[in-house]
């Protein structure tokens, strides 16, 4: 059995005390796949860092998330520009608009994703989508970019069974991770009636830890806590799961 981890930040200086011993529990745990996204300039070295000690299973987003989208965001648009011109990155992301921190950034954080769409589609890469208290603007954005070229994963899923099925719409997986454990997430409540080819697991670490987690440090192990959940909520096996999911996320990001 292979799990695939599509959304997981082990740059993080959360696990600088003992990121090697953290990663090795993720893999005896038989997450073989790490998908990192990406959220500005000041993170880009790390992440190669990264990649460059685990070369056979880290593989890199390049992206600028929009709690990053501040006065310099062309600047850093530039230097996700330049780097998807160096080498080649599996997907453009984490991109999207959070309206949690900050609402006083809302247009440039919706030029910055667009742009970012309109990147992805150049470079035929899927995008991964960070949206948080956004569902309108993330679709009203998606909307002027729908056709077919855009595609990707609606990172973090939380919303309801109609914005799960507008995302579907838009040709994204939806990435369910920790949430899904919570006693008052919600999506429990409905996923079992989205297909599970539309589903991708993730962990978001190090936040968002699932029950019986909850509350402290997220890591990549903790994704067997997810798939629990889900062979729970489906009414099929760990392993099914675990296949389906990791071909999901071949497909999108082609590897």
């Amino acid at each position: 059995m292979i799990l695939t981890d599509t959304h997981t930040h082990l740059y993080s200086d959360a696990f600088n005390e003992d990121r090697s011993e953290m990663i090795k529990r993720a893999l005896e745990a038989n997450v073989k796949r790490f998908f990192i996204p990406a959220i500005d300039s000041s993170y880009t070295e790390a992440m190669f860092q990264l990649e460059a000690a685990y070369p056979e299973c880290m593989f890199l987003m390049m992206g600028l998330h929009p709690t990053s989208v501040k006065d310099n965001y062309e600047t850093e648009l530039q230097h996700v520009e330049a780097h998807l011109a160096k080498r080649h990155f599996y997907a453009v992301g984490e991109i999207g608009i959070d309206l949690y921190w900050d609402k006083s950034t809302l247009e440039i954080q919706k030029k910055a994703f667009k742009r970012q769409i309109q990147i992805a589609k150049q470079y035929q890469l899927p995008i991964v989508i960070h949206c948080r208290e956004a569902f309108d603007e993330i679709f009203e954005v998606l909307d002027t970019e729908n056709d077919d070229q855009l595609f990707g994963i609606f990172h973090c899923f939380t919303g309801t069974k109609a914005q799960a099925e507008c995302a579907i719409s838009y040709n994204m997986k939806l990435g369910i991770g920790g949430v899904a454990t919570f006693k008052n997430g919600g999506i429990d409540q409905f996923l079992d009636t989205i297909d599970l080819k539309h589903i991708v697991l993730e962990t978001d670490s190090p936040y968002l830890a699932p029950k019986p987690y909850r509350g402290k440090r997220n890591e990549s192990a903790y994704l067997t806590k997810v798939l629990e959940k889900l062979s729970e909520i489906y009414k099929v096996s760990e392993e099914k799961i675990a296949e389906i999911t990791t071909q999901n996320s071949k497909d999108i990001f082609g590897i």
